[in-house]
């Protein structure tokens, strides 16, 4: 398989995870997102969005966004899960890592971002505002589903990596680099950090990238 992507994106580090946890070899190509080399004709001819990630799978089928990806490994190389086997708790691995992918990450992303200060002319410190708050708002709600439910463990659900872990831990790397005050979300930081110690998330990491230098 092959893995088009960026060090530093949130989505493509989520499907590096899933792909690690999986044990499944992969390469990597690099697409710079800083330079806009997402929107050029090779990145869109992959995928039409100017997005990454792309997964191109051994019989050279292209897949798009990292949720939809992480499902289909999940699918397709069902060991070890990456979500439970009850619907119940299916349904609550999805919803939180939604509150990442679907509510957090949207609004914060790098083309967001960027329209922030190019179109609107936003300064940077209103830029860091806006990401802070996002994170804020949304960490606060997931601090309070994860204290409150005893399905919480060692990690997001139970005590084995989830698709919730996969999501939250890219989010958390981004709020340390944005540098959000983590302080109000214990539970938040104790799973990130158990994920930090497993190989799988470790060799995901951005610093780990080939691109990264």
């Amino acid at each position: 398989m092959k893995l088009y992507g960026y060090f530093r994106s949130s989505a493509a580090y989520r499907v590096r995870i899933a792909l690690n946890l999986k044990g499944l070899a992969y390469d990597q190509v690099a697409v710079n997102l800083v330079s806009g080399e997402q929107r050029g004709g090779d990145n869109l001819a992959r995928n039409p969005q100017g997005l990454v990630p792309v997964l191109e799978t051994d019989d050279g089928t292209r897949l798009t966004q990292s949720l939809a990806i992480c499902e289909y490994l999940d699918e397709r190389y069902p060991k070890p899960p990456l979500l439970p086997p009850d619907s119940e708790g299916r349904a609550r691995v999805r919803a939180l890592a939604q509150v990442v992918a679907c509510e957090i990450h949207p609004l914060n992303n790098l083309k967001v971002l960027k329209y922030l200060t190019g179109e609107l002319g936003t300064s940077e410190k209103t830029k860091l505002a806006w990401y802070r708050h996002w994170v804020s708002e949304g960490f606060d709600a997931l601090e309070t589903l994860l204290t409150d439910s005893t399905a919480t463990g060692e990690f997001c659900h139970g005590d084995t990596p989830t698709l919730a872990d996969v999501c939250l831990v890219p989010q958390v790397f981004n709020a340390r680099r944005f540098e959000c005050d983590m302080s109000a979300y214990p539970t938040i930081r104790r799973i990130a950090e158990r994920c930090d110690i497993l190989d799988a998330f470790k060799h995901a990491a951005p610093a780990a990238q080939p691109d990264a230098g």
